[in-house]
């Protein structure tokens, strides 16, 4: 574990405790806000605060309730389920996958599940992974070779995850209540969200693609931004969820899904296009003091998915955000200065 990362975390709890409250909350100009996200091809605006509806519309021809592709998303989930192992004693992020996956050795040998989950691994990202019909995306994966330093090369991509699949698969598999990674999910993650099955999008040997695939409604999506505003009830607990917000060496900005806004509030703070960002060779990108918004609560928590898919949550707002729409040009620091006001 990162230790001085998880004393950060504590450090950050602290001083979001003392700084504001959601009773200090601004008024949130929604209206204005929807209209951007109408003049940017969005499908949906969905806000909460305090646990209430505060504004639900849709634009361009959608309608209420729709299940739409959240894409990345999805990877969120899969980091939830990934800690819901760790409580459960299936594995521990300091093991390394090549205990699991005798496959690996050499130069990949010592590569943690850690480093599969915050993409550290160094693995090529192969986003061939996102095929339909393919035979074996588990094994495609793993035989990916490295391209970067595992531990220092932040690659975002699929086959990390996919690789991270076939571990708990074979964990999953050796416990006297054997099941499947996706059954796991959905006992242990999914039902306790009020969530059933999900769109998996399995290959000819069952392998779901972790990466992508789930469709949700923006009221469905917003109770993983509850889930993150409860630190983790009632699926995991408070301090297994530190590990979904830390950041790593290589991105401080990114870990199991989860997408944190704490440079914010450093001199020197950079926002940007994550999806823009993401586009470019990996070893082109520049995570450096990265923030998805300048002038937003630095607790800000999103999940990222391709065409703008956006949810938020902002512990010290309360508050819970879904943006839902076709691919334009949008930006989340504009989005959210004007929601905040």
């Amino acid at each position: 574990m990162r230790a001085s990362r998880r004393h950060f975390l504590h450090l950050l709890s602290g001083l979001a405790a003392t700084s504001g409250s959601a009773a200090e909350a601004p008024s949130l100009n929604v209206n204005a806000a929807a209209k951007y996200v109408a003049s940017t091809k969005g499908y949906a605006l969905y806000v909460k605060q305090r646990g209430k509806v505060i504004h639900e519309s849709y634009f361009n021809g959608a309608k209420s309730g729709e299940a739409r592709r959240i894409y990345s998303g999805t990877k969120g989930f899969w980091g939830l389920a990934a800690m819901a192992a760790v409580e459960d004693g299936v594995l521990t992020l300091e093991e390394k996958v090549s205990a699991t996956l005798p496959e690996w050795s050499g130069e990949k040998k010592n590569i943690t599940i850690e480093q599969l989950l915050d993409f550290t691994c160094g693995l090529e990202r192969c986003l061939r992974l996102h095929q339909d019909g393919l035979k074996n995306r588990n094994k495609m994966a793993w035989e990916r070779p490295l391209v970067g330093t595992p531990g220092r090369s932040f690659i975002y991509g699929p086959s990390a995850l996919q690789v991270f699949h076939e571990v708990l698969k074979r964990k999953l598999a050796a416990r006297k209540r054997a099941e499947s990674p996706t059954h796991y999910m959905e006992r242990r993650v999914l039902r306790l969200m009020g969530l059933g099955p999900q769109r998996y999008l399995p290959d000819a040997s069952g392998n779901p693609l972790l990466a992508a695939g789930f469709l949700l409604s923006p009221r469905q999506w917003a109770w993983m931004g509850d889930l993150l505003l409860a630190k983790g009830h009632p699926v995991l607990k408070s301090s297994s969820m530190e590990p979904l917000l830390e950041g790593s060496s290589a991105n401080a900005a990114y870990s199991f899904g989860f997408w944190n806004n704490r440079a914010a509030g450093r001199l020197g703070a950079r926002e940007m296009d994550i999806e823009d960002m993401l586009e470019l060779d990996w070893d082109r990108q520049n995570w450096s003091r990265v923030c998805i918004a300048k002038g937003v609560p630095s607790d800000l928590i999103a999940c990222i998915g391709s065409s703008y898919q956006r949810l938020y949550a902002i512990p010290s707002l309360d508050l819970v955000v879904v943006r839902q729409g076709l691919n334009a040009k949008f930006s989340d620091g504009h989005f959210l200065r004007t929601l905040l006001g």
